[in-house]
């Protein structure tokens, strides 16, 4: 794990949409309905893109060969994040995912399905999706690129770009602005804790915010 992702991975997700807000940055947060498997989990990292579209009747063969070449290309150290096109199949199960898990892939995003449910969970691999099918991708789906631009909601996500989820949502960091964003997201964790203090120890909450500038 690269030091800004570690350093990503310890901020929380309110904590950095507020700050990416208060820099003028806008349409970051994945949409709410996509969420963890594992909410305990947090997951962080550089992201890697995957990008296809439904393909009925296509060859099993051929959608099996274009999948497992897909699992060959993700690199370590990242998460994989996929803009399927699509809303009938599942787009990561368990033996894909135990895959991406051996090769030091830190999680798996989906604007689609995911299925082996039970078995995900005992691998403990964080897997985020908008729900769950047994139907699989053959013969249905076929992949158009990696590590290119892709579209989530209104969120544009580059190869590179940063990710952030937890309990409450995920949010994508630009690549050019994570270590700012980083950074001021320490900085405002340390204020918040100075504001929590003040709280606990009786300060009016409006008096806390006009001190520290943040509630």
């Amino acid at each position: 794990m690269t030091s800004l992702t570690a350093r990503l991975a310890r901020c929380y997700t309110g904590v950095v949409h507020d700050v990416m807000r208060g820099m003028g940055l806008s349409n970051f947060t994945l949409p709410r309905d996509i969420r963890p498997m594992i909410p305990e989990k947090v997951l962080a990292g550089p992201v890697f893109t995957v990008a296809g579209h439904p393909a009925p009747g296509a060859d099993p063969h051929d959608t099996l060969v274009a999948w497992t070449g897909l699992l060959s290309q993700a690199p370590g150290d990242h998460v994989w994040i996929s803009q399927p096109n699509d809303d009938t199949v599942a787009h990561m199960g368990e033996l894909s995912a135990e895959t991406l898990q051996r090769r030091g892939v830190l999680g798996v995003v989906t604007d689609g399905a995911i299925r082996d449910v039970r078995f995900l969970l005992d691998l403990g691999f964080p897997c985020w999706s908008r729900g769950f099918t047994p139907r699989d991708i053959v013969g249905a789906w076929l992949p158009d690129a990696t590590n290119v631009p892709i579209v989530i909601g209104d969120v544009s996500i580059a190869p590179g770009d940063y990710c952030l989820g937890d309990r409450d949502g995920m949010v994508i960091v630009p690549a050019a602005a994570v270590t700012e964003v980083i950074d001021r997201a320490e900085a405002a964790m340390t204020t918040e804790n100075r504001v929590r203090s003040a709280i606990v120890d009786g300060m009016d909450p409006q008096e806390a915010y006009l001190t520290f500038g943040k509630f």
